[in-house]
């Protein structure tokens, strides 16, 4: 089949790279447009666009594509499918119609289970034993079009977002190319979703992320490694935040928010057993072991985050 990639963050170049090494012929990609980056805040290319361009592989960029001068542009190179992996844009149905096959999206859950722009973050949130990647056509109604296929992935204790995310991309990749291979042979074939078990996994805001130390300690451990590496779990001491990295739990008790410093580690109560701290950085400072920021401030006895 000619294919037509979509996708924009560095999650989505396995399955690029995947898909141009497949049988298929690729002959476009679309991404969204150059963004600021950096402390310049220069306008930088997605690495889609990237690696599409070490690919040698057309651009399209548009700022939506519903504009017409896009979709004129997508009708020209004629796909008959387009791949698609955290593109980052609702397509119109305009769009939708253009290659025979539909638009294929890689999404990084089991559907019908959390639908919605973060899902390995909320899988990890809500502390799911497994998780996976699914196949569908899209539809308008959000991640809520006929699945091709399914890849299931257990959940590790130490998982963070990022490092969850890193396997289902290697693993949907494979998934994806082999949906399209099913397409192009009419060996696979697209089924309702479930109406049952759906749930939503919208964007996690960096006002989501802050800790309350009140809540239990699993649920605190699962915060923290839900937002890492983004956007960043964090607290406030003295009325300055910190970022978190991963914790671990401990068997021991302290007051929510209390820490107790140590020669080599620095734990925090919270509702239940306290929290080894990892590493941690405080405001505009660079990132370091929390025995060393704890050091540093030469916490007096009780001394503590905000609980909440």
């Amino acid at each position: 089949m000619r294919l037509v990639f979509a996708g924009t963050p560095e999650v989505a170049v396995p399955a690029l790279d995947a898909v141009a090494a497949s049988d298929h012929e690729l002959v476009g990609v679309v991404t969204r447009p150059d963004a600021p980056a950096g402390r310049g805040r220069k306008l930088t290319p997605s690495p889609v666009a990237l690696r599409a361009e070490e690919l040698g592989v057309p651009v399209l960029k548009p700022d939506h594509p519903r504009d017409p001068d896009f979709q004129a542009a997508l009708r020209a190179l004629e796909p008959d499918c387009c791949p698609v992996v955290a593109y980052g844009a609702l397509l119109p149905q305009s769009a939708l119609d253009i290659p025979p096959h539909g638009w294929v999206n890689l999404h990084f859950s089991v559907l019908p289970h959390w639908r919605g722009a973060a899902p390995v973050q909320h899988a990890i949130w809500n502390n799911d034993e497994v998780t996976g990647a699914t196949t569908f056509r899209i539809v308008k109604e959000l991640d809520a079009g006929p699945t091709f296929g399914v890849m299931t992935e257990r959940i590790r204790p130490d998982d963070t977002s990022g490092d969850l995310l890193e396997r289902l991309a290697e693993g949907g990749a494979g998934l994806l190319v082999a949906t399209l291979d099913g397409i192009a042979d009419g060996s696979v074939q697209a089924w309702p979703q479930q109406a049952e078990g759906v749930s939503f996994a919208p964007k996690i805001l960096v006002e989501d992320a802050k800790v309350d130390w009140t809540r239990p300690a699993i649920a605190v451990d699962c915060q923290v490694r839900a937002c890492t590496p983004a956007p960043g779990a964090w607290t406030t001491y003295a009325g300055e935040r910190v970022k978190l990295g991963p914790v671990t739990l401990t068997e021991e008790r302290l007051d929510p928010g209390v820490l107790d410093v140590r020669k080599a580690e620095v734990l925090v109560g919270t509702g239940t057993h306290a929290v080894r701290l990892g590493d941690v950085k405080p405001h505009g400072k660079k990132q370091m072991p929390a025995a060393d920021w704890a050091r540093g401030l030469r916490l007096e006895a009780g001394a503590g985050f905000d609980a909440t």
